[in-house]
């Protein structure tokens, strides 16, 4: 876990801090830190991929691939077949 070195005050009404604290109990976890992870999610998303640029990454990968007619044959049976 980061340091953590800033405080905040926030005021909640009873039956909010009464949900917030059930939850926490229930997850074994802190109020704080459900707070602290509603704001990660909400503000501080993770970066989302431009989808260019995911394709030029796939595409750059050496994976191997079948030839077309295989590849064909196996998305239409579901699978990949035994040669």
């Amino acid at each position: 876990m980061p340091l953590l070195s800033k405080r905040v005050q926030v005021l909640f009404p009873p039956l909010m801090w009464e949900r917030l604290q059930r939850i926490a109990k229930e997850q074994d976890r802190s109020v704080s830190d459900l707070i602290r992870e509603a704001i990660q999610k909400t503000y501080f998303p993770p970066p989302v991929m431009d989808p260019l640029e995911a394709v030029q990454r796939m595409a750059a990968m050496q994976l191997p691939v079948a030839d077309w007619e295989q590849m064909e044959r196996e998305s239409v049976s579901g699978g990949c077949l035994a040669e």
